[in-house]
């Protein structure tokens, strides 16, 4: 992947400050750096929620009027402002038109995820005719997975992250089933070594090189949900197409988040949701992509109406004329009001660059880990002082918007503080010691 910067996060921040004549931990350097932020205008296109309206607050710890920190993006993206004006706009449609709201208006519900789905490839790095927009993550894994995981006696085996996502192991473990084989022999299993949190790149491509010729299918995350590692997809790609393997990408952490370039990599199939941080809301409409050389060469197993042609699908005829590439997959018409919510968001991504997004992104998350260094790192001289450890790779390229902590202190006690104080966080991982941290855009 292209190098961000030669200069890290950990330099910009020590000479701004130091031109300000500031410490670090000095608030005037967030303050300047907002000042400065060729970005800080998007930000008044969100719903951030006030702290009044948070459950657990401790209304003797903060000022109900404020607005919440918001650290959990990696979970849930905030509300677009123009989220209830697009779902307004087609209930009304709904009432006055009726029917005839299929095919009227500037959002027709006959094709409606048709709409926005340029903005959508140029998140991820696609062509418009290798991008859909369906059902939600998993269901499109499903789907892909029917058309590319094709086991043969020699050729049977899944490659995937040891910790993938639950959803996404279970989606492999079955579709592995599904074929008559053994999840136990054909499920291989990625672990970091020994003493470590994240995959060491060179492991990967060492596993592809001795075992490519046994594995069918390689599907990791683009950004790993628990360690915030971001994977190089390029090169772990390249290393399957030389030994003969798919591969694929779950998005769900690296949309809206990393800069991808899905079409240039080659990389054969990718799906994602769009409700973390492509902030689309809950159970939101997802993505799914298949790269154009596979066009009129992998097809989907499970065809709907939508799939068909739109030229000739209201002929009814029963005569199908499937669509090419991602297009042929698309079962059913999405909900018009799914697509209002994933176009408030996706005409704000338009106004900017992931490039842009990614430039400040990397600034942001750096200053959140300087300021986790300076005040909580571990002090062998003083062995009851709490610390906070990283889990998240130190290096920009390794990582997205999210740091993930382990805390030397009880964590349920640390959650419930933030909480109380207005602080949102994942609340996924509190058994485990991990809070999930984000920047926000």
């Amino acid at each position: 992947m292209e190098l961000l910067n030669c200069t890290s996060p950990a330099m910009i921040l020590e000479h701004t400050a130091s031109v300000l004549g500031c410490s670090i931990l000095d608030q005037k350097l967030a303050l300047h750096l907002d000042e400065h932020d060729a970005l800080q205008h998007l930000r008044q296109h969100f719903l951030v929620p006030k702290v009044k309206d948070l459950p657990c607050i401790d209304f003797s710890c903060v000022d109900e009027k404020e607005e919440c920190v918001y650290l959990v993006g990696n979970s849930l993206g905030l509300q677009p402002k123009n989220v209830k004006t697009y779902i307004n706009e087609e209930l009304d449609k709904w009432h006055k038109m009726g029917v005839h709201g299929h095919f009227e208006g500037s959002r027709p519900w006959a094709l409606g995820d048709e709409c926005i789905v340029d903005l959508m490839a140029k998140v991820v790095g696609a062509k418009v005719e290798e991008v859909a927009l369906m059902n939600a993550l998993t269901v499109n894994l499903h789907l892909l997975l029917l058309s590319f995981y094709k086991p043969t006696s020699s050729r049977h085996k899944i490659l995937i992250e040891a910790k993938a996502f639950p959803s996404d192991h279970y989606a492999v473990e079955s579709q592995i089933q599904l074929r008559g084989q053994d999840p136990q022999k054909s499920m291989l299993l990625m672990h970091p070594r020994e003493g470590e949190e994240t995959l060491r790149m060179e492991d990967i491509i060492s596993t592809i090189e001795k075992e490519g010729d046994s594995i069918a299918v390689i599907l990791f995350s683009g950004v790993q949900y628990y360690t915030g590692q971001l994977f190089d997809m390029p090169a772990i790609t390249q290393a399957g197409h030389k030994k003969g393997c798919f591969v694929g990408f779950d998005l769900a952490h690296a949309v809206g988040n990393a800069e991808l370039y899905l079409h240039d990599w080659e990389v054969d199939f990718a799906c994602w949701c769009t409700y973390k941080y492509m902030n689309s809301g809950a159970g939101s409409l997802a993505g799914a992509f298949i790269h154009e050389k596979h066009a009129n060469t992998v097809q989907p197993v499970l065809i709907g109406w939508w799939g068909h042609e739109m030229k000739t699908r209201f002929l009814m005829d029963n005569k199908l004329q499937l669509s090419p590439g991602i297009n042929g997959y698309r079962i059913s018409n999405p909900s018009i009001l799914l697509v209002c919510a994933l176009q408030a968001s996706l005409e704000i991504f338009n106004q900017t660059s992931m490039k842009a997004l990614r430039k400040k992104s990397v600034l942001l998350t750096g200053y959140l880990e300087c300021l986790i260094k300076q005040c909580y790192t571990k002090d062998e001289s003083d062995p009851q002082k709490p610390y906070v450890k990283i889990i998240t790779p130190s290096n920009v390229e390794e990582r997205g918007c999210q740091l993930s902590l382990v805390f030397s202190v009880p964590i349920k006690t640390v959650y419930k503080e933030l909480e109380k104080r207005g602080v949102a966080v994942s609340k996924m991982l509190i058994s485990t010691s991990c809070i999930m941290s984000v920047g926000e855009m």
